[in-house]
């Protein structure tokens, strides 16, 4: 067993490390934070004729927050899928590096990267169109939940898929129909029935639903989105951190 000194000087380098990485790269993490907002503004008229002020608002900016996160696990599977491109993953292999500390390292920038990109879409949705924000610590939780729940998904594609391409596709594809089934671009309500069915097998569903019954004030509805999220990204966690380590406990190449 390594000193927790050793263990936490060690993921704050490699948070440093990944850090200056993002920050290196800035595009496609300013794309996720100013599309939204873009799409947000756009179709905010076509809901608001169908629903309403209040119930438009909020469709749009749930809607946009759940499917431009989704798309946003880019930047968590790229993170590992780089590394693995680079050859870094065969120098990590003589190291005293613990997955979990590896996986810890690339977590935290882009956790903040992503709960960033939410919390302006939030903001715009307040600031510009008048959303209401009643319960801002409920919804912190669950904006919080769905961050991990991506984080999750992203190093398991990070650690699965073998080149760029295979990653462009699984985020697109993915996060379009988890976010379509899931009810966030289209209520379920106008949906075929068999959609509605299928859409908590989503994580989509579950971000939706948490964050609607955020902005409702329904504390228990909430609790539940964030617990199956929360759940979600630890099994996801779990099966990327297996996936790093092998059947002999230390890292392997991927």
């Amino acid at each position: 067993m390594m000193p927790p000194r050793d263990s936490a000087t060690r993921l704050g380098v490699l948070i440093r490390h990944n850090t200056l990485l993002m920050l290196r790269e800035p595009g496609p993490l300013l794309s996720r934070m100013i599309l939204p907002l873009v799409f947000m503004t756009l179709l905010r008229p076509l809901y608001l004729s169908a629903q309403g002020h209040a119930a438009g608002t909020e469709q749009a900016v749930v809607g946009t927050l759940v499917t431009f996160s989704l798309l946003a696990l880019s930047i968590s599977g790229n993170a590992i899928l780089s590394e693995r491109l680079g050859r870094t993953w065969d120098r990590l292999r003589g190291t005293p590096l613990h997955p979990a500390e590896l996986l810890l390292g690339k977590a935290v920038p882009v956790l903040t990267a992503l709960l960033a990109q939410q919390l302006l879409i939030v903001g715009f949705g307040v600031c510009v169109f008048g959303l209401r924000v009643p319960h801002p610590f409920l919804l912190l939780g669950v904006l919080l939940s769905w961050s991990c729940t991506l984080l999750g998904l992203g190093a398991l594609l990070g650690v699965l898929v073998r080149t760029m391409g295979e990653l462009s596709a699984a985020y697109d594809i993915g996060g379009m129909l988890l976010s379509s089934v899931g009810g966030a671009l289209v209520p379920l309500a106008v949906l075929p029935g068999w959609v509605a069915d299928v859409a908590p097998a989503s994580p989509g569903y579950w971000a939706a639903h948490g964050l609607r019954a955020a902005l409702a004030g329904d504390t228990p509805t909430a609790a539940t989105a964030c617990g199956t999220l929360f759940g979600t990204a630890a099994v996801c966690a779990t099966l990327a951190s297996v996936r790093l380590q092998g059947r002999s406990g230390r890292m392997v190449a991927l």
